[in-house]
């Protein structure tokens, strides 16, 4: 296959091996076992949460919220059917075995029973569906969500213009993939439980907790009664439910191991139902009690919610390390058995797939998008290294075990230790995606600024595609906007329109381009149309921030927050006293509109080498028979390449948006930062935009996060490090992350010498406090064989955006904007 590559990947030496029949499953016998039990199966539709939150929310109805937020959850802890895998040691699914999905109706209840009739016929992560079950979600789920759901009380209230920008006026159903809205799609964005408090305290303990202060209330007080009551009386609620929960296990294990005849499984199972009985119940004493207890934690955090991104797992190389060094100080550890049980929860992750039922929430999230962030690394809660035995033992998994899941981070410093960097580029050159790096040096001090202290933001966690989270300090839960500022390119070529939308009004009328004399007034054109969008997208942020918390309720989020438990508030309440609320909005076609705009500032307004006219002519012909334009435009000055030419327009168009999120943003009482990570919004979003001046052509994807349009960095990576730095506003706190993809070939980083130079490019990254970078290490006839045989190359993973996910697993568009990303030979 790959002849011509000179050099490559571990990874693609590992796929070249399984072409030709050679498996190597030394060591791992029972982790391939369970894997090759589901892996590449097509997932499928669990409905029994659907079934069960809905039973019991018909029985519920006039009581507080997050009282029948909590009686759902203790029902569906009853009712849901009990799994244990075959060669498990870490039990707890929320659905059927193989690789499933589970439903969310309280979220898409008012377009249900439509999306299951093509879900398993779509491009963009299809799932497979029972036609037993799908007449149950049609005849007694969807029909009592209807008329009940967010996003319908969401559609109803925006004001008429917000509604044009978000949604097809005609059907709400359609995002117009302008100034998108992503709370209708998750209950959450992404988000961090305090695991720790679990296996310190145990269930348990926090139900006692709340009992003391149901006991401590005032029998007389109005809001005693009203509000707090409810509130722990869910708590105690929740707590029985996962308890029970866990419990189920311990029983089936147990009789499951009275029936078993292999000594050896026996004896697993027995271990099991012992394990079950305690944890999460009790705090956890052991390594494995530890592991299962996050286990069902995390677990049934997915059912309680569809948290964004999926709920992240923190900082498990912290909270994990003292189990495992005492079982490893008593002898009762082994640095093999402490793998064996991580990977088995690594294959547990595995087969719970993110199920987007929403059309719009599927193309943002292609590819089966996973983001359990699992955080290793970074700093102490008093400032110091936190790298340990543990550290290593996780990026030695990924690079031995290149499974998909998790989604591993890894924090890195200014003091970060060189062999923590060095064992970090092996694992990147493995080349697989995986880690993704978040960079104290920016995190810290801009979480500082908004009011954390040392100790909180010390303690980070990566979070879902890119954030940081501080597990008892962060309140903000609600979706925010992501918007598509090549659209409002567009509006300023076609005076307020779009071709895709054709003769409609949408954006102002800024006048007809071709009248500009100067730069500055196209220049001040563009930015009415940004701060238009910026505008739109806050006051959806005002309707959502009143409207949600009247649909969404978090018990067990609320358990694990400290600030909840103290102020007895559901977590999904607005303000939270003491809390921090840090949302965003996401810019969506940075480098497309930054290339854009200096190809029209100096082609047309200074060089005089293009008339406005002649450029609007070959945008509307997508270049046909206009190629000499093409060339003339891509060939302008782009961002990527350090060119202070681009950069100062990349910097003015990023200082604008921050101006106004800086202005308005705590009118909402919310750090509405501004954010640079596509997901994979850039794909669909790209396919609404027509023709770009920056060469672009019609309906294909814009450029991703902070990194360059597609082919426009040609003088080497360290120059889309710059114009990062070089295009930020470091005066402002209305920051947040940007995502920097970067591509190179396997050859630039072979070797010894290439780990070292490797190190050297991300302590760089490090020093100029660029947020996140992640690789991917790949050969582009790797890319191009996959597509032509993917049945061949079926754990190919490539880094997409936040996230891994298998390349055949994409849709055509996002593979070919993969294989499009420039491949670095130097480094």
């Amino acid at each position: 296959m790959n002849t011509c590559c000179e050099t490559l990947s571990p990874q693609e030496q590992r796929i070249q091996e399984e072409i030709k029949g050679i498996f190597d499953y030394t060591g791992r016998e029972r982790i391939y076992r369970i894997l090759n039990s589901y892996k590449m199966e097509r997932p499928v539709i669990d409905i029994e949460r659907a079934k069960y939150f809905t039973e019991s929310f018909k029985k519920t109805e006039g009581q507080p919220l997050i009282l029948r937020w909590a009686k759902a959850l203790k029902h569906i802890a009853e009712k849901i059917t009990i799994y244990i895998d075959e060669d498990q040691l870490i039990v707890g699914r929320t659905g059927c075995k193989g690789r499933y999905g589970i439903l969310y109706p309280e979220l898409d209840g008012d377009f249900l029973d439509l999306a299951l009739k093509d879900i398993s016929k779509r491009v963009e992560s299809p799932f497979n569906v029972d036609p037993k079950d799908a007449q149950v979600v049609v005849d007694e789920i969807a029909p009592y969500w209807k008329g009940k759901t967010f996003h319908e009380e969401l559609a109803i209230s925006l004001p008429e213009e917000t509604l044009r920008y978000t949604y097809d006026p005609k059907d709400p159903l359609k995002s117009r993939f302008i100034v998108n809205e992503t709370a209708s799609f998750r209950s959450s964005i992404q988000w961090v439980h305090d695991f720790e408090k679990v296996l310190k305290r145990g269930f348990k303990g926090i139900r006692e907790e709340a009992v003391e202060k149901l006991n401590a209330l005032d029998p007389l007080s109005p809001m005693a009664n009203v509000k707090q009551r409810p509130f722990l009386e869910a708590i105690i609620i929740l707590c029985d439910a996962i308890i029970l929960w866990a419990k189920r296990h311990s029983v089936a294990a147990a009789e499951m191991a009275k029936a078993e005849t292999n000594p050896a499984r026996k004896k697993e199972l027995e271990k099991i139902a012992e394990i079950c009985a305690w944890v999460p119940e009790n705090p956890a004493r052991t390594f494995h009690e530890a592991v299962q207890s996050q286990w069902f934690t995390q677990m049934f955090s997915r059912i309680e919610q569809k948290t964004g991104t999926v709920v992240s797992n923190g900082r498990m190389d912290q909270y994990l390390y003292p189990y495992y060094l005492k079982d490893k100080n008593e002898g009762k550890l082994t640095d093999e058995q402490t793998t064996e049980l991580i990977e088995c929860m690594w294959v547990g992750m595995a087969q719970f797939i993110d199920l987007y039922i929403s059309p719009t929430g599927g193309a943002f999230n292609e590819g089966y998008a996973h983001w359990e962030a699992v955080t290793v690394g970074g700093q102490t809660k008093d400032g110091r290294d936190a790298t340990n035995e543990l550290t290593y033992i996780f990026l030695r998994s990924k690079r031995e075990f290149p499974l998909n899941y998790p989604d591993l981070a890894a924090r890195i410093h200014a003091r970060s230790p060189e062999r923590y960097l060095c064992e970090v580029a092996e694992t990147i050159k493995e080349g697989s995606g995986f880690p993704k790096l978040i960079n104290d040096e920016e995190v810290i001090p801009l979480h500082l600024t908004k009011g954390a202290t040392f100790e909180e933001i010390y303690d980070y966690a990566v979070s879902g595609c890119s954030e940081a989270r501080m597990p008892n300090r962060d309140t903000y839960t609600s979706g925010c906007a992501y918007i598509n500022f090549a659209a409002a390119l567009e509006m300023t070529l076609y005076n307020g329109r779009m071709r895709m939308y054709g003769d409609e009004q949408i954006g102002d009328n800024t006048g007809d381009p071709r009248n500009f004399k100067t730069w500055e007034e196209f220049w001040n054109a563009y930015l009415t149309h940004q701060t238009n969008f910026i505008k739109h997208a806050f006051i959806q942020q005002a309707i959502i921030i009143d409207v949600r918390a009247k649909h969404f309720a978090a018990p067990l989020g609320s358990a694990l927050h400290d600030l909840c438990m103290k102020n007895m508030v559901d977590l999904h309440q607005p303000y939270i006293e003491g809390g921090i609320n840090l949302g965003y909005f996401e810019f969506i076609g940075y480098g497309t509109v930054i290339d854009s705009l200096a190809a029209i500032k100096k082609r047309v307004f200074e060089e005089k080498r293009l008339t406005m006219d002649e450029v609007l002519k070959a945008l509307e012909s997508n270049f046909e028979g206009c190629e000499a334009v093409r060339q003339l435009l891509v060939n302008s000055p782009c961002y990527g390449n350090s060119d202070p030419y681009a950069d100062t327009i990349a910097k003015a168009i990023d200082r604008a948006a921050l101006e106004f999120t800086k202005t308005y943003s705590q009118e909402l009482g919310v750090h509405l930062d501004l954010r640079y990570v596509p997901f994979t919004s850039h794909v669909p979003f790209g396919k609404v935009v027509s023709a770009t001046p920056n060469g672009r052509k019609q309906w294909t994807p814009l450029a991703d996060g902070s990194s360059a349009s597609h082919g426009a960095d040609v003088n080497g990576p360290t120059a889309i490090l710059l114009s990062n730095y070089a295009s930020k506003n470091y005066d402002y706190r209305e920051r947040a992350s940007r995502l920097l993809n970067i591509k190179l070939s396997p050859k630039c980083v072979a070797g010894e010498e290439g780990t070292k130079k490797l190190v050297s490019f991300i302590r760089t990254a490090c020093d100029l406090k660029l947020w996140h970078i992640q690789f991917n290490i790949i050969n582009k006839e790797t890319l191009l064989a996959a597509q032509r045989e993917p049945d061949k190359y079926k754990s190919l993973l490539v880094r997409v955006a936040g996230y891994s996910a298998y390349f055949v697993d994409l849709s055509p568009d996002l593979q070919n904007d993969i294989i499009a990303r420039t491949e670095h030979a130097y480094i």
